[in-house]
């Protein structure tokens, strides 16, 4: 069951079934919630109005998704959608387009510099083997990861077919990837692939102002074309330009290069890929890139399986290592410590947590923490850092923790009391709890005499926890996530770690042989009004 977040007419969390809600349920259940009729109520979500459509179409088909935002309002009945209502649309797509780019420079930013990640993950650059790559200077790196996740959110974008969006998102990476120095983007085929969707976009927009420039991009694109998409994927897009520029033999020609590609996947071959377990689009891809050769693209399945087993262990260190880096806290230059030559050091023989603490203060550097770690003096004076530093978290953790207890209803002096007997939240909890049962009196006195605060809602108090404090050393967390726009960017990075290295081989045929074959026919037309004799 997921939740959508209502604002205007009402306000409210929907509980409902994606997957089996549509609009106009959707736009029921607001308008009785509203007190009208569901005819007066317009729904906008994500920049998007809301279109009862057929009405068999879901609304995780339309890109909703859990924790979404959905804006109602209230329209005339005859007009059925009101200036005001497209206003407001237009004026939330352009908010979430600016947050899109917003998030993904913060998180580009943050993980670029080595600077401990904020979030239990980190963002690296990859092969398409899995391996982490550097690419060329810290501003590269961060140019490349804004780039990719922009083209990644776009491509989301076009598949759920909202093309002019995608496009603005496109337009973005491209602008993250000029950034880079172009010796670096010699070396990767993300921007020609980027190009290649670009033009798409056109196609699918019909909009052929952008002729000239979508015959540049193809023209700059064609080796990554060749290198991502195979050699005749292009065909397509070539055969439309040329099209709209006049030039129809070479329109017609591309066209039925093409199409004579819709048919590369045998169905035999791919039947009996499919009968060993794996699935379709997996199974179209290894053909391709296998040459149709069954053993190969057999082989090719099961080693991207063994691939995607060692990345998900690999994912699982990696987010163990954050977890123990944060218990570290940041160098002055707020960079991570460095579990390898922590490592080294504690195989020496020195305490973990301290050996953590001279490399902290001295940015990683080994033999200055040997130094601090060696002298009596500073060994002396980084264990008492250690030790205050320990009581003020604890401190600090025990004075959110009464605050949580209090706002839940209990009587401060009693919640005192329960921690310092249980020790950690939960165990308080519990003995508080079990106290109010077998003494209801006191659970009522303490009801009255510490009323939850009516501002504090009950879904607030449903998601909060302890605070996480950093050691000094590090930056005002809290400060830093106040500023951060978690949801935008939990959803750049959930698209990240969704994303598959070699989408860009697929070759979905559909929207592509209606293209085709809406162009051969305009051909065939057009050469046989050519023909016709004149009156």
């Amino acid at each position: 069951m997921a939740k959508l977040k209502i604002a205007g007419t009402w306000a409210g969390i929907l509980e409902v079934e994606l997957e089996e809600w549509t609009v106009p349920m959707l736009r029921e259940e607001v308008a009785k919630r509203s007190s009208c009729g569901a005819e007066s109520i317009n729904l906008i979500c994500a920049g998007k109005v809301l279109k009862d459509g057929d009405g068999t179409e879901k609304l995780t088909q339309l890109g909703v998704k859990n924790n979404a935002k959905i804006l109602a309002s209230r329209v005339c009945v005859k007009e059925g959608k009101s200036l005001g209502v497209e206003l407001m649309a237009e004026e939330e797509r352009s908010n979430r387009l600016s947050r899109v780019k917003a998030a993904a420079t913060a998180l580009a930013k943050r993980h670029a510099d080595g600077s401990l990640p904020i979030e239990d993950f980190n963002i690296e650059l990859e092969d398409q083997s899995g391996k982490t790559v550097h690419l060329g200077s810290e501003t590269d790196q961060r140019a490349v990861m804004m780039g990719l996740m922009l083209h990644t959110n776009a491509k989301q974008l076009i598949r759920r077919e909202n093309y002019k969006d995608a496009l603005e998102v496109l337009t973005m990476g491209e602008e993250a990837f000029s950034l880079c120095n172009s010796k670096v983007i010699e070396l990767i085929d993300n921007v020609p692939i980027l190009q290649i969707d670009m033009v798409w976009c056109y196609f699918m927009l019909r909009d052929i102002r952008w002729l000239s420039v979508a015959g540049a991009r193809l023209e700059k694109a064609r080796e990554g074309i060749e290198r991502a998409h195979g050699k005749d994927s292009s065909r397509l897009l070539e055969g439309v330009v040329a099209y709209h520029s006049g030039q129809f033999d070479k329109s017609r020609k591309a066209l039925t290069s093409a199409q004579a590609k819709f048919s590369q996947v045998p169905d035999e071959a791919l039947s009996l890929v499919m009968s060993m377990g794996f699935k379709e689009r997996d199974s179209k891809r290894a053909l391709r890139m296998s040459n149709q050769d069954i053993g190969s693209a057999v082989d090719f399945l099961v080693e991207e399986k063994a691939k995607r087993a060692r990345k998900r262990e690999e994912d699982l260190k990696r987010q163990n290592d954050i977890k123990e880096q944060k218990k570290y806290g940041m160098t002055p230059l707020k960079k991570a410590v460095d579990l390898k030559i922590l490592n080294e050091l504690v195989s020496i023989g020195f305490e973990k947590e301290l050996a953590a603490e001279a490399l902290r203060r001295n940015e990683n550097d080994f033999q200055r923490a040997l130094d601090n770690l060696t002298n009596p003096e500073t060994n002396s004076a980084m264990q008492v850092d250690i030790e205050s530093r320990k009581r003020k978290r604890q401190q600090r953790a025990s004075e959110a923790a009464i605050e949580q207890l209090v706002l839940m209803g209990f009587e401060r002096s009693r919640v005192v009391a329960a921690l310092q007997v249980g020790g950690t939240m939960e165990q308080a909890m519990h003995l508080l709890l079990s106290q109010s049962e077998s003494n209801p009196s006191v659970a009522a006195n303490s009801n009255l005499e510490s009323e939850p605060n009516p501002m504090i809602s009950a879904d607030n108090n449903a998601n909060s926890s302890i605070p996480i404090i950093p050691d000094a050393g590090g930056p005002s967390t809290a400060s830093e996530v106040e500023k951060r726009d978690v949801e935008m960017e939990d959803e750049l990075a959930d698209e990240l770690a969704k994303g598959d290295a070699l989408t860009d081989y697929d070759i979905e045929v559909t929207k592509e042989g209606e293209a085709i074959s809406e162009y051969l026919a305009i051909l065939e037309s057009a050469g046989n009004s050519e023909k016709a004799p004149c009156c």
